[in-house]
């Protein structure tokens, strides 16, 4: 029996039979007269759990509380925490705020979720040592991040929360165009280290996906925001592949080869929720990959495709092919 779960049976104990010894307490638990003293003492101070010792029965019980002028007591409804975690749980939710930390630019999501994870590591009972250690053993490496400044993403977010629509002024990268509009946040992504908005954009009334770090300017509406079905937004946004998800355009898909040096490490990746993928046989040349993914948009596509080098081979997708073929000729040129 762990530490959570004693604690959880000694107020269960206390709270049906009223008043128990410690020696019950004890073969109920089976630990240590130490580990029961330590206990006790740990629920008194940290958990607030008005437990004492009853002389006159020779036990402990929760101490009913001192009555008001002219009033009875009130019965006693102390309870521990409704969240009820093991030790493992609670080292792996502590584990998830570090990783959370990891995707957070400049500690906004951090700073909110702080007074939960404090309690947390109050159930858990560790020193602010051994905290910091737990966290120090947690690490998560992040490259080409683009960062978002604190007072746009607490905005959006608190926008998205209270279904309020949102104003911005955006770069738009592919032209270069700074863009004004008006848009009802619908959800909050991170994609390979960068935040993005997905939202019902009413200039182009549509659903569409802004980069978080290309927002210049927001400001909090008071209307109320558009509401769209997550389903809709999943249909909508999330068929396409990766951050491209090409809102309202037509699914492609590409069928992709992979050479054995590849095969061993693409095999184990998912490239998108509803790839299909399979080994090819001896006729088809043992030991390759063949990986089907859907796609809208072939940019971000063929920059993972293109990443493989010599060890993938687009086939099936004349169009994919030709434009990947003519990225490897112009990367080729800059070197000759």
């Amino acid at each position: 029996m762990n530490r959570t779960e004693r604690f959880y049976k000694i107020e269960l104990l206390l709270r049906s039979r009223g008043c128990v010894s410690f020696d019950a307490l004890q073969a109920e638990l089976s630990v240590s007269p130490a580990t029961l003293k330590r206990d006790l003492q740990y629920l008194r101070d940290r958990m607030g759990a008005p437990i004492a010792y009853d002389r006159a029965d020779n036990g402990y019980r929760f101490e009913a509380p001192a009555p008001g002028v002219g009033s009875a007591a009130k019965p006693i409804h102390h309870e521990l925490p409704g969240m009820w975690f093991s030790e493992r749980e609670l080292h792996a939710l502590l584990t998830m705020h570090q990783l959370m930390a990891g995707l957070d630019d400049d500690g906004v999501l951090a700073r909110h979720l702080q007074p939960m994870m404090d309690r947390l590591q109050g159930l858990l009972g560790a020193d602010e040592t051994e905290a910091r250690e737990l966290v120090r053993r947690v690490k998560l490496i992040g490259t080409a991040r683009r960062r978002v400044p604190s007072r746009h993403f607490e905005l959006l977010g608190s926008a998205l929360v209270q279904r309020k629509r949102v104003w911005l002024r955006y770069f738009k990268r592919s032209d270069r165009t700074n863009s004004e509009r008006e848009v009802s946040p619908q959800r909050l992504v991170n994609y390979r280290n960068t935040w993005y908005l997905d939202a019902w954009c009413h200039a182009s009334d549509g659903l569409r996906r802004f980069a978080l770090d290309a927002v210049q300017q927001a400001r909090a509406l008071d209307t109320r925001a558009k509401p769209v079905a997550l389903k809709d937004l999943e249909a909508e946004l999330d068929a396409g592949y990766g951050i491209y998800g090409g809102a309202g355009a037509k699914v492609k898909w590409a069928t992709l080869v992979f050479e054995a040096d590849a095969a061993q490490w693409v095999a184990n990746e998912e490239w998108h929720p509803q790839q299909t993928s399979r080994w090819l046989g001896p006729t088809e040349g043992e030991g390759r990959y063949e990986l089907k993914v859907p796609y809208v948009d072939a940019t971000e596509l063929m920059m993972d495709i293109l990443r493989h080098g010599d060890s993938v081979r687009v086939a099936s997708d004349k169009a994919l092919a030709s434009a990947v073929a003519k990225r490897l000729h112009q990367a080729a040129a800059l070197y000759a």
